[in-house]
């Protein structure tokens, strides 16, 4: 069964954006090309109301440059609850914040394929069933999501239609800004949540 998405894109403008993350105090002029998500942008009008949902396509991602300010159906939740075991970890959610450690690479998946990937270190991350906070090197990346599932297991999907939109115009930015650095460049990635105020 398809997985729900918006009919349309999200609607902030960069302004209103840029204010949203001005409280974390984030330089663009020192990192001009960055993207930002907002985990549950449409939790009062998809899935249950007031709520941010697993398994749907209720959030959102910006791409932000000088030049580009372009709004994506995305996830930032792992697809399902799958809780701590004996023999398994419980699955991952990225925890908000404003991390230094995305670059262009290659998420494997099933198939491999390029992405913005956690290649240049550290997040922070729950696991279902634990009340704690874990710091590490997990593969938390930004990539495709599908139309049956979201695709993630932590990491933060973008609906399968807009992927080639999102990363084409990912790459030129970055290759229009960094030129032949742009693939060991850092992209900033800031995650916040809605608590109400969108």
């Amino acid at each position: 069964m398809p997985v729900a998405v918006p009919e349309k894109r999200p609607k902030l403008n960069r302004e209103q954006l840029m204010q949203l993350i001005a409280p974390l105090q984030f330089d663009a002029s020192v990192y001009p090309l960055f993207i930002v998500g907002i985990r549950g942008y449409y939790r009062n009008t998809l899935g249950k109301p007031r709520v941010n949902d697993r398994g749907i396509y209720d959030d959102a991602i910006f791409l932000v440059s000088p030049r580009v300010f372009k709004s994506f159906n995305a996830n930032t939740d792992p697809s399902s609850y799958r809780p701590q075991t004996a023999n398994r970890k419980g699955i991952a959610t990225l925890k908000p914040g404003v991390y230094y450690c995305y670059r262009f690479s290659i998420h494997k998946g099933k198939t491999a394929y390029p992405a913005i990937c956690q290649r240049m270190g550290t997040v922070n991350i729950t696991r279902d069933g634990l009340n704690k906070v874990f710091t590490g090197n997990f593969g938390i990346n930004i990539h495709k999501g599908g139309y049956n599932s979201t695709s993630s297991e932590g990491c933060q999907t973008i609906f399968p239609a807009q992927w080639d939109e999102f990363y084409n115009l990912a790459k030129s930015e970055a290759e229009h800004i960094y030129a032949g650095k742009w693939k060991t460049k850092i992209i900033p990635y800031i995650l916040i949540e809605n608590t109400g105020q969108i």
